[in-house]
């Protein structure tokens, strides 16, 4: 399994609309083959992360670089304050 983990900061009151757009995203994104989940976390210090889990990077890549990510794509984007900074994984033991 390949999972992505982003550490995201958000505009100042920008929370709500970007948990809409998350879960309207995720209706689109959920159809893509590979993937598992897709995930907004947020921490009891008030930071925030998104968890993506797919199959294989290979169906991760898929996804990340279709015309519907590239659609939804800027959206998220704007409720953010900066880029978010992402780690890539491979699922080592279960």
């Amino acid at each position: 399994m390949f999972v992505m983990i982003a550490d995201i900061s958000l505009k100042d009151g920008a929370e709500e609309d970007f948990k809409s757009w998350f879960a309207e995203s995720n209706k689109v994104l959920c159809n893509f083959p590979g993937f598992i989940s897709r995930r907004f976390l947020k921490s009891t210090d008030g930071s925030f992360r998104i968890l993506v889990e797919h199959e294989s990077k290979e169906t991760f890549i898929k996804m990340h670089q279709s015309p519907e990510h590239e659609k939804i794509h800027p959206t998220g984007h704007s409720f953010m304050s900066a880029d978010p900074q992402r780690k890539t994984y491979e699922v080592a033991a279960e």
